[in-house]
């Protein structure tokens, strides 16, 4: 390990990224999250909120069912923060708040739009 020891809150958000997207994958069987990928978590240095990033694999920001599966989310947060609480172990249980990652969509308009300028 390097000299500087990894903060509570980053060894938190990677094991809640773990296991949210084993949640995903294995226990909740909605069909709207079988595209998810989690893509970031990050979680407040109190513990008390977490950030969730997500892409849907195989739709842009655009697509109806990226807000369909965002509501998916919202509506099962309870679920997710009950498994979180109980599988972690954690006193505190943070708020879970979900958001649509569009980075790698920009990143990957931004490398087209390069691949296009070297090409002409």
């Amino acid at each position: 390990m390097s000299n500087q020891a990894v903060s509570r809150p980053t060894r938190v958000a990677q094991e809640i990224r773990r296991t949210l997207s084993q949640l995903l994958v294995r226990e909740v069987k909605d069909p709207r999250f079988q595209r998810i990928n989690i893509t970031d978590c990050k979680i407040s240095k109190d513990l008390s909120i977490l950030k969730v990033r997500f892409t849907l694999i195989g739709f842009n920001k655009d697509a109806p069912e990226v807000n369909e599966t965002l509501e998916a989310l919202e509506k099962a947060k309870g679920f997710f923060r009950s498994e979180l609480g109980k599988r972690l172990r954690l006193r505190i249980v943070p708020d879970v708040r979900f958001y649509y990652d569009d980075i790698p969509e920009h990143a990957q308009h931004m490398e087209d739009l390069i691949n296009k300028a070297l090409n002409s």
